[in-house]
């Protein structure tokens, strides 16, 4: 299903603003989609309604990812840092949308885990927990799904290296892998331009001109 006819949308809106009440914070629709924000304490309870609710029954979860917003605008965002982003769809009512809760610390980002209303959730939280260190609270089994165990730190956050905080490699003599600080020399690649109006022989207007 690809994006709702604006009517659509605004009907949609209409329908989930209502179900929603004193939780929502903010509605929008943009290129045929809905986009829903709730508070980090109203999460849970907004959820259950999006699932069950009459106009609703957004009854499958289909991604979930983390959002770090420190760059967002080129510096001018003042909001809170991270974000979770939910993508629900109604089968019986062949309907989306987006739902959006923003984690109030961002020291320290919890947000609870929907992992008991839509099971599909599990391993999406793994992942925001191990790319951007967001906790999902009550998740049962939350560690790491894509880097090792020894790894440092939450490799999506804006500000983290791009080579990273530590290596590893085989150490024949401890006969064992070992972790050890980052050897990368960081350089900056700038691009050669070719200037020459005569390179290798042909000329610009000959190049273009043929």
């Amino acid at each position: 299903m690809g994006p709702l006819h604006p009517a659509t949308a605004e009907q949609l809106k209409d329908v989930v603003t209502s179900a929603l009440g004193g939780k929502l914070k903010s509605a929008a629709v943009a290129f045929g989609e809905l986009t829903v924000v709730v508070k980090a304490a109203d999460y849970l309870a907004a959820a259950l309604i999006l699932r069950d609710a009459p106009g609703c029954q957004f009854e499958q979860l289909l991604d979930l990812c983390g959002i770090d917003y420190s760059d967002y605008g080129n510096g001018s965002y003042d909001g809170q840092r991270f974000c979770v982003t939910s993508h629900l769809l109604s089968v019986s009512l062949n309907q989306r949308v987006r739902l959006k809760v923003f984690c109030e610390d961002d020291d320290f980002p919890v947000v609870p885990s929907v992992n008991d209303i839509w099971n599909s959730v599990n391993w999406f939280e793994r992942e925001a927990f191990d790319l951007f260190g967001i906790v999902f609270e009550g998740h049962n089994d939350l560690r790491r799904i894509l880097t090792d165990y020894g790894f440092i730190g939450h490799p999506f956050r804006k500000d983290f290296p791009t080579t990273g905080h530590v290596e590893m490699r085989y150490d024949p003599e401890q006969k064992r892998v070992i972790y050890q600080p980052v050897t990368i020399e960081l350089r900056e690649i700038t691009p050669r331009v070719i200037r020459e109006d005569n390179y290798a022989g042909i000329s610009s207007y000959t190049a273009v001109k043929g």
